[in-house]
């Protein structure tokens, strides 16, 4: 006859300390004391027999035995999330970055609003990896060079082309004629990629060195406000700036080439199958292309001398 399971609570709480290696971290998940971890994994110990955590004084590791139960524990709990997920109605959560919030997402959405009303969509601000149930993310914007949570439902969206942009009075004040010019120009970067000067010199093959950057930004959007403004150039990704293109709030003197990122989304797999999720990820899909295309048809998006035959979408 079988033995009884040990407490479920016992085994939630040993596996979110294994997982945080941590018994605090797993008391702040979990809405309990640290205390109530401790004695929740000693009694855990104690009902099989066997000690499952080497305790010290800084962390708190499991021992072969206990990361064995721990890694056994984390898959049966990511299926039971997934079994009442599949079940359990609720509005579709996409994720992407703040730039591409802002900059894409809320200017297209009410597109999708019009042809499905009825399908609820709430948001996600994150740029890095995630745990589609740990974060309850069912769909998510990211670039390629983000490792995606396992098993995720991979789509491929678009090249990202990037350019260096700025306002029309900056380029009037400080004429950019070649890129060597911009070794004397006020040049802009963002904390959330740093290297986009660097991506942009080896993607065009121009062989600049050691470009002075002046001043940095947390995010894309405040970088293109800040290049918007007369700040200086910066370089970005062209599907951020499309309506500033547009309009001549900026301009890109050099055109945009394709730099060494792809646009992917990620659908969770407990939920793909699902019509609503279906319906954001074609919804998706096909406004990125709509956007290329009205990009492609649309007049004097591009200032300068470098004008690429498809611009592409960022990460």
């Amino acid at each position: 006859m079988p033995q009884p399971l040990p407490s479920l609570i016992a085994l939630k709480a040993f596996e979110a300390t294994v997982r945080h290696r941590s018994m605090s971290e797993a008391a702040a998940e979990l809405y309990v004391t640290h205390g109530a971890v401790s004695r929740h994994v000693k009694a855990l110990e104690a009902a099989l027999g066997v000690v499952l955590l080497s305790r010290n004084a800084r962390s708190t590791d499991p021992t072969p035995e206990g990361l064995q139960l721990a890694e056994g524990l984390g898959t049966a709990f990511r299926l039971i999330q997934a079994s009442v997920e599949r079940v359990k109605p609720g509005p579709l959560t996409l994720s992407c970055s703040s730039s591409i919030m802002m900059r894409w997402i809320i200017p297209n959405i009410a597109r999708f609003h019009a042809l499905h009303p009825l399908v609820e969509v709430q948001f996600n601000l994150n740029f890095d990896r995630i745990d589609f149930m740990r974060d309850k993310v069912s769909l998510a914007i990211r670039s390629s060079t983000i490792a995606p949570p396992p098993n995720a439902v991979i789509r491929d969206l678009a090249a990202e082309w990037i350019g260096p942009v700025c306002s029309p009075d900056c380029l009037s004040a400080s004429p950019l004629r070649a890129p060597a010019d911009l070794a004397g120009a006020r040049l802009l970067s963002t904390n959330t990629r740093p290297q986009a000067w660097e991506d942009w010199v080896a993607a065009t093959g121009h062989g600049l060195a050691d470009l002075p950057l002046r001043s940095s930004f947390d995010h894309f959007y405040l970088l293109i406000e800040a290049a918007a403004c007369g700040l200086g150039c910066a370089v970005v990704p062209k599907m951020l700036v499309l309506d500033d293109l547009r309009s001549g709030r900026l301009v890109a003197p050099f055109g945009f080439v394709p730099g060494p990122r792809r646009l992917k989304l990620w659908v969770a797999p407990h939920i793909a199958g699902h019509p609503d999720a279906r319906a954001l990820e074609r919804w998706l899909i096909e406004e990125m292309a709509a956007s290329l295309a009205r990009d492609e048809a649309g007049p004097g998006l591009v200032s300068g001398p470098r004008r690429q035959e498809r611009p592409g979408v960022p990460a």
